[in-house]
């Protein structure tokens, strides 16, 4: 405990550095929403990567591993090609470049001035003051719940405390203070991956001795999910199944594609100074979420075996973690850890959670202010923004605080994946909404003011109806099916071939509607002056 408290206090000193660095260094609104747009591409990529990897991506996804298995695997992959290389590559040099022609500094910014319109700038931005506290919520839950593992402590304590520790940082040094600790939690988590990854293969014997001592196991888990579709560990579900529509649909499309819409993550590509420096971080984000998702995802795999090993226990993760998905992850590193690897992880783990929750209570807080209310009541007034913008923060950090409260208490016994499945509906949600109008703005001219909210509006609403009344791990928990209804889902258990409609995540049905709508509506409208269109697709030199 000595050398975790050590550890734990080295770290809030240093934190506490970085965000009086970040205060000392931001004197406009440029350092405080886009950090003076002159970070370092390596900065920028940890940065990026640190808050797009959180105790969501640790905690809940590592226990979703150790129940469906490898499989999830895939989302790494889709998080290296599409979250970083088609990410940095294509959406971040264009979102860089529009962001700079058209003085954006926020993401409901940018897209309120490439369409010329209060409206869409609006509506961006109160999404996120609704929407974005429930990742944040979820991230929290994550944090806490190791936090009540490692330290034995109420997890009410432990989330209150930490909340308030995040709080306390981010209203202080603005994006620079933000991308600065990020860029430092993001070697800690690194380094906390590596360090565990090795230990878990080196207990079981090796890479080969572990996955096949896992692929024995599997009738285990087959036993008790068998008939929803499980097929081992190291075998993907069966095709078309409740697991492998949950697992392809909601976990790895719906996380892997969300991402390209993130506001907190797509204002990190108006930072650099030029197209140069976002394809110099793709090689670093890279291998940051390659080893982040790929390690946590293998671990929670091969948890099962120490488990299952332990005379004391003999059970498989899930069960030895009484159903309780986000436990099994704390649980494991507490009990088959060494304490001082467990020190560090935990220290990485805690890096994790203020990385991405501090990028999201700064997209939220500049929402607030930039886009809220300084755009939108004050029509430019600069007197108060920043009041607003620390309203916006303390306002979404209490929504967020009280989602991480009730959510455990709701859901308790129900052995839901809380803290991946509340990732996977924001990054649904916010590819449904955002996606075809921020990608159509950057790339095509002929994307209409219309054509972009009739899509936004398409997107929200087919994905807020699915979640209500078809999806059946929401609706069956949000109820109001059942109060209208008295069924869990409209879908019932309907199936056309491989469909199997009450398991297909929003995203899957909303986004390409959305897309369908946007074009389509474009198509016949009236598009924007041909002067602004020209001064956003003007040939770009750098």
């Amino acid at each position: 405990m000595l050398f975790l408290t050590l550890l734990v206090i080295i770290y809030v000193f240093v934190m506490g550095y970085l965000g009086y660095r970040g205060f000392r260094g931001t004197h406009t609104a440029t350092d405080y929403l886009v950090a003076g747009r002159e970070i370092h591409p390596v900065i920028m990529a940890l940065s990026y990567g640190a808050a797009f990897i959180s105790t969501s991506a640790v905690v809940g996804f590592g226990g979703v591993a150790a129940v469906y298995g490898l499989g999830i695997l895939w989302l790494t992959v889709l998080n290296i090609f599409v979250g970083i290389f088609v990410a940095f590559v294509f959406l971040g040099s264009r979102t860089r470049y529009v962001g700079h022609r058209l003085g954006a500094h926020t993401f409901p910014e940018l897209l309120g001035k490439r369409y010329q319109s209060s409206f869409i700038q609006g509506l961006t931005a109160i999404l996120i003051l609704l929407f974005m506290p429930l990742y944040s919520g979820v991230v929290l839950m994550g944090a806490s719940k190791f936090i009540e593992v490692r330290f034995g402590v109420d997890y009410e304590t432990a989330l209150f405390f930490f909340a308030a520790l995040v709080a306390m940082y981010v209203a202080v040094g603005g994006l620079k203070g933000v991308m600065y600790a990020d860029a430092l939690q993001g070697g800690i988590m690194l380094t906390g991956m590596v360090l565990l990854l090795a230990m878990t293969y080196g207990n079981l014997g090796g890479f080969a001795s572990a996955h096949a001592r896992l692929t024995e196991l599997s009738p285990a888990i087959v036993e008790i999910m068998g008939e929803r579709g499980h097929q081992g560990w190291t075998a993907m579900p069966a095709f078309g199944s409740e697991i492998w529509w949950t697992l392809m649909s909601s976990i790895v499309i719906g996380v892997g594609i969300g991402v390209l819409a993130q506001p907190q993550l797509a204002v990190r590509y108006m930072t650099v100074k030029s197209k140069r420096e976002l394809n110099r971080a793709v090689l670093v984000g890279g291998v940051f979420i390659l080893s982040l998702t790929g390690g946590i995802f293998m671990t929670g795999a091969l948890s099962n075996l120490f488990f299952h090993d332990d005379p004391e226990i003999g059970l498989i993760s899930l069960m030895a973690a009484n159903r309780d998905i986000e436990q099994i992850i704390p649980l494991f590193i507490t009990n088959y850890m060494p304490g001082w690897l467990g020190d560090v992880f935990f220290v990485s783990l805690i890096a994790a959670a203020m990385s991405t929750v501090c990028s999201q209570f700064h997209a939220m807080g500049a929402a607030a202010g930039r886009d809220f209310y300084e755009d939108l009541i004050s029509r430019g007034g600069k007197e108060g923004k920043m009041l607003a913008v620390r309203a916006g923060i303390f306002i979404t950090f209490v929504m967020s605080v009280a989602l991480a409260y009730i959510l455990p208490v709701h859901l308790a016994g129900m052995g839901a994946a809380i803290v991946a499945r509340g990732t996977a509906i924001f990054f649904g949600l916010c590819a449904a909404t955002f996606m075809p109008m921020y990608v159509g703005g950057l790339y095509f001219r002929f994307i209409t003011r219309t054509g972009a909210i009739a899509g936004a509006l398409t997107g929200f609403v087919i994905s807020a109806f699915w979640l209500l009344f078809v999806h059946r791990q929401e609706s069956s928990v949000l109820l109001l099916c059942d109060y209208l209804f008295g069924v869990p889902t409209i879908a019932g258990d309907a199936r056309t071939g491989f469909i199997l409609w009450a398991e297909v995540d929003p995203l899957v049905v909303a986004l390409p509607a959305s897309i369908a709508v946007t074009i389509a509506v474009s198509w016949f409208t009236r598009p924007l002056p041909g002067t602004h269109l020209d001064h956003c697709f003007e040939a770009r030199k750098s």
